[in-house]
C-alpha cells in the first residue's frame, strides 16, 4: 500500500515508542535462547490494532482529497430557467405612491395673537368653516374711524353735487370731493380684506392634521399653523417606461393594492405626463380613484398593473438571476455546456421576475442557483426548473 508521508512517519513512531523496549528484550531472550512467544504475540496484537486504524484514515484522506480534486475540476452544479415568453392580460406591471386629491399646509396671513382655534386635530371639516382667529381689535378700529369719515364724506358730496346742479360750485371743487370720498372707499376695503386675513378657514372639505400652534401664542406672517388633506378622492402616481407612453393611456385601468392590505382597488389614468425623464426615459402618469370611507391614505406605497387592450408578451426572469455591476446588469447564459456573462436590458419587475427586454432570447437557459461559485467559461451541470 502506498502510504503518505505523514502517516508513514506517524504509524513508524508509534510502533517506535510502544514496540522499541520490548523488541529488544525479545531479541535478547533469542541469544539466550529463551522463549517468550506470549509476550511477543501480545506486542504483534497491539501493534496491529494500533496500524490498522491509522492505514484506514490515510486512506480514507486520500479518497477524500482525490473526491475533492475531482469535484474541482468538474462541472459545478446549478440550477436554471428556460427563458420564453411570457403573456399576461393584466398589462405591466407598475409601482408609485398614492397622493391626495388636495393638501394644503394653512399658514397665518398677518402677525398678532391667536385669539381662538376652532378645530380638533383629525376631524372633519367643511369647506370655508372658520379654524383659526387672529385679533384684530386694532384693525376694526380703524375700519370704525374710517366709515364714520366714509358717512361725512357721502354728506359732503351729496351737497356738492345739488350745488354743482346750481353752477354754485365749480366743476374741480366737485372732483376733489369725489377724489376723496372713493380714496377713504378703497381704504376701507383694504382695511376690510386684512380683517379677513385675520381668519382662516377650510379652502375644501377634508380632514385636519397636526397644528402647531396654541391659542394666546403670537403668530408671523408665514408661520405653520396645521395642514387640510382631502383623501376622499385619491391619486395613483407612477412611471413606466417611455415606450408604453404611445399607446393612448388616458382612461385606462390600474388595478393595485396598497401596503397592508389584501384589497385589490381599481383607478383610471386621467393625466400622463408630456415629457420623458431624460436620466430613466420614464414617463409619469396619475390614475385617480374614489375613496370615500378614508380606507387609504395619502403617501402610502402601491403596486398593480396597468392594464392594456389585448394581451402583452415579455421575457420575464426570476429576480435572483440578474447580476449587477457598476457598469449595467447581466445574466449568466449557458453557452455550449458552459456558463457566459451577458450584458442585458431591463425594465418593470416585481417581487419575483423581472422583464428583460435584451441581451437574451427565447429558449436560452439562464442560470438562477449557484451564482456566486461562477466564472467566465466554467462547465456546469444545470438543473433546469419547471
Amino acid at each position: 500500500m502506498d502510504l503518505s508521508k505523514e502517516c508513514f512517519w506517524s504509524v513508524s513512531f508509534i510502533i517506535f515508542l510502544i514496540g522499541s523496549s520490548d523488541l529488544v528484550d525479545y531479541f535478547n531472550s533469542m541469544k539466550k535462547n529463551v522463549k517468550k512467544p506470549r509476550r511477543f504475540a501480545l506486542l504483534m496484537v497491539l501493534v496491529a490494532g494500533i496500524l490498522i486504524p491509522h492505514l484506514e484514515g490515510c486512506s480514507s484522506d486520500k479518497a477524500e482529497k482525490q473526491g475533492e480534486a475531482k469535484t474541482s475540476g468538474g462541472e459545478l452544479p446549478v440550477t436554471a430557467v428556460v427563458a420564453k415568453t411570457s403573456m399576461t392580460a393584466n398589462g405591466i406591471a407598475v409601482v408609485g405612491s398614492l397622493l391626495a386629491n388636495e393638501e394644503v399646509e394653512l399658514v397665518a396671513e398677518i402677525a398678532g395673537k391667536v385669539k381662538g382655534i376652532y378645530f380638533k386635530e383629525g376631524a372633519r371639516v367643511k369647506k370655508g368653516q372658520l379654524l383659526l382667529k387672529v385679533d384684530d381689535a386694532d384693525l376694526q378700529a380703524e375700519l370704525m374711524r374710517a366709515q364714520f369719515e366714509q358717512k361725512l364724506l357721502s354728506e359732503k358730496l351729496e351737497r356738492q353735487r345739488i350745488l354743482l346742479e346750481r353752477e354754485s360750485v365749480s366743476r374741480e371743487a366737485f372732483d376733489q370731493v369725489q377724489t376723496d370720498y372713493n380714496m377713504l372707499q378703497a381704504d376701507i376695503e383694504l382695511l376690510e380684506v386684512r380683517i379677513s386675513r385675520t381668519e382662516i378657514r377650510a379652502p375644501f372639505d377634508g380632514v385636519m392634521g397636526f397644528r402647531y400652534v396654541s391659542e394666546g401664542s403670537y403668530v408671523q406672517a408665514s408661520t405653520r399653523i396645521a395642514t387640510i388633506v382631502d383623501n376622499s378622492v385619491l391619486k395613483f402616481e407612477c412611471n413606466i417606461a417611455e415606450k408604453y407612453a404611445l399607446n393612448n393611456l388616458i382612461g385606462k385601468e390600474i388595478q393595485f393594492q396598497a401596503a397592508g392590505s389584501d384589497k385589490t382597488y381599481s383607478a383610471k389614468v386621467y393625466a400622463v405626463n408630456p415629457s420623458s425623464d431624460a436620466t430613466t426615459h420614464t414617463v409619469a402618469l396619475r390614475a385617480r380613484f374614489q375613496n370615500p370611507d378614508y380606507e387609504l391614505s395619502a403617501g402610502m406605497f402601491a403596486a398593480g398593473h396597468l392594464i392594456f387592450d389585448g394581451r402583452n408578451e415579455f421575457i420575464a426572469i426570476p429576480t435572483e438571476a440578474v447580476v449587477p455591476e457598476m457598469d449595467g446588469k447581466r445574466l449568466w447564459v449557458l453557452r455550449n455546456g458552459k456558463a457566459t456573462l451577458v450584458p442585458v436590458e431591463t425594465e418593470s419587475r416585481d417581487e419575483k421576475d423581472v422583464e428583460v427586454v435584451s441581451g437574451i432570447a427565447v429558449g436560452d437557459t439562464v442560470l438562477t442557483g449557484g451564482l456566486m461559485q461562477l466564472r467566465e467559461g466554467m462547465a456546469v451541470k444545470v438543473t433546469v426548473k419547471r
